[in-house]
């Protein structure tokens, strides 16, 4: 959904960088608005581009690491533990999303960006420190990593400013750009990662404070030191700016002592389109929680791999799809402006309902049995907390120098469901790869649109909310469904909750359009 504004074109050859400033500055030269005043919107624009990357880069840079440093500072902790720690984050997150969201709209965002940045720089510290006290330490480890995601919560705040921030022609190029920063910053964090386990387990010992620098507490001090710079930038370079649907300078509520144009705020929102883009959303990240939760037990099972072999190359598979994700975001944006955003979301809907249905086990071969897991019971099996942990976290226990392969016998499915053979999967991962940004970066524009030029903080909180509840939803799902009834049923669901959310968007297709649009103050050139 493309709006023409009646001002000159940006450049003959209508075209823009793929990321960059330079692209969206140029698009931006047609509005009215003052030099400097747009040297500093873009500016602001570009900080929360960062922040948006430091908020995912916090949750990631510790995520391969959490299992091994868990088991170390308590021993009492379990697998089924882990699987808190790791939903603590988005549990957070969806708490706090739309109380910032809230706060945004009607207190300068600067202040609930600084609290919940140094809310994330104080979570971390408490990370590093989990190690001191003489007992419960998962416990502090588990209200670390749920204060990070509270912190994380300020990705409402960062989406509603760059909402009233850029015009309409602006909006999906710099809503690609956030997703592109978040999606890179979630590649990053296990790189770095990767890097501070040369520091080793013991690492170096701090006496004075008793601190701890090792493979474990160095990547959320370096998360700290990050998000410490974060805050000076916020203080230094981030400014109050709103423009309307057509780029024209506006006052904002956000400023404190200015009043907002009640102009081009008349008019109500469509809540049913507000509703269904809320659904849209939690179910485009159910479907790729599912995915990401069922790699390690769905190759293990099928392909006999070795927990290792499975973390090695479904490691590779990640890396892979986070690239092809951030070329998406990039391309994404050029095309929708010739097809509309509504008809990307629906194409992206499409290619991640194929990616699903490839998934579904054919033909007569059954997947190699584990045989052994009968003859002994001391055998690690494959538990449901393992499954909704990430899998890169998984590791083969020290008592065991060999571990049994194949479909476990446990299973009752793996006797008589086909197996999904390893061209189905790698196509799968391309395919879901491909349609998941795209239907990522279309909801939140859609969204963003519809909304119009009223203050979108609570909004975009509660669409955030929705998406971290599917990521908490989505693992418990999957691995309940997957492993009493096996993969046919699982990834049937899937797909049939795929097909009802591509009738809902067909029934409130025409409803998915600019606030400024439908109250006619702008022409839609395209659907």
């Amino acid at each position: 959904m493309a709006a023409a504004v009646s001002s000159p074109e940006v450049a003959a050859d209508g075209q823009e960088p793929l990321l960059g400033p330079g692209g969206e500055e140029e698009e931006s030269r047609d509005v009215v608005e003052s030099e400097e005043h747009h040297k500093s919107r873009w500016r602001s624009i570009w900080v929360m581009y960062l922040t948006m990357f430091l908020s995912s880069v916090g949750f990631s840079i510790v995520i391969m690491s959490v299992w091994p440093y868990l088991q170390k500072i308590d021993p009492t902790a379990d697998g089924s533990f882990l699987g808190w720690i790791i939903a603590s984050y988005s549990i957070g997150q969806m708490v706090s999303s739309p109380l910032f969201g809230l706060w945004s709209n009607y207190r300068p965002r600067r202040e609930p960006l600084v609290l919940s940045t140094a809310v994330s720089v104080a979570a971390n510290c408490l990370y590093a420190y989990v190690h001191v006290p003489h007992s419960h330490n998962k416990y502090y480890m588990l209200t670390a990593r749920a204060l990070v995601g509270f912190g994380a919560g300020n990705v409402a705040v960062v989406r509603s400013y760059i909402s009233g921030a850029t015009s309409l022609k602006e909006r999906t190029s710099a809503m690609a750009n956030t997703s592109a920063c978040q999606a890179v910053g979630f590649i990053l964090g296990p790189v770095f990662q990767t890097c501070f386990t040369l520091i080793g387990e013991e690492g170096i010992t701090w006496k004075l404070i008793d601190l701890q620098l090792n493979m474990y507490t160095t990547p959320v001090l370096f998360g700290a030191l990050l998000g410490v710079i974060n805050i000076i930038l916020i203080f230094a370079i981030f400014r109050e700016h709103r423009v309307d649907d057509m780029g024209r300078q506006c006052k904002s509520v956000n400023s404190e002592g200015e009043e907002s144009d009640a102009q081009d705020t008349e008019g109500d929102v469509d809540h049913v389109a507000v509703v269904a883009i809320n659904f849209l959303f939690f179910v485009v990240l159910f479907v790729f929680a599912v995915f990401e939760t069922i790699a390690t037990p769905l190759t293990m099972d099928m392909y006999c791999w070795t927990r290792k072999e499975a973390v090695f190359y479904n490691g590779i598979i990640l890396i892979v799809v986070g690239i092809e994700s951030v070329i998406v975001f990039m391309v994404v944006k050029i095309l929708a402006k010739k097809t509309g955003e509504r008809a990307m979301l629906h194409g992206g809907l499409l290619i991640v309902l194929v990616g699903f249905f490839i998934l579904l086990p054919w033909g007569k071969k059954l997947p190699n049995i584990q045989w052994q897991e009968i003859k002994n019971n001391s055998i690690p099996r494959t538990t449901y907390s393992e499954m909704v942990m990430p899998f890169w976290s998984w590791q083969l226990p020290a008592n065991h120098t060999a571990e049994p392969v194949g479909c476990p016998i446990t299973q009752s499915w793996c006797l008589n469901t086909p197996m999904i053979y390893l061209a189905q999967y790698i196509s799968s991962d391309i395919l879901i790869g491909l349609g998941y940004p795209v239907c990522h970066v279309m909801s939140y524009t859609l969204y963003s649109k519809i909304l119009g030029p009223k203050p979108q903080g609570t909004y975009m909180g509660w669409l955030t909310a929705s998406g971290s509840g599917a990521r908490i939803l989505g693992p418990v799902f999957v691995s309940q469904v997957y492993t009493h009834l096996g993969p046919r049923w699982a990834f049937s669901l899937i797909c049939g909750i795929v097909v009802a959310s591509l009738l809902l968007l067909e029934i409130v297709y025409k409803r998915l359009i600019a606030f400024s649009v439908r109250y006619g103050r702008m022409q839609e050139e395209s659907c």
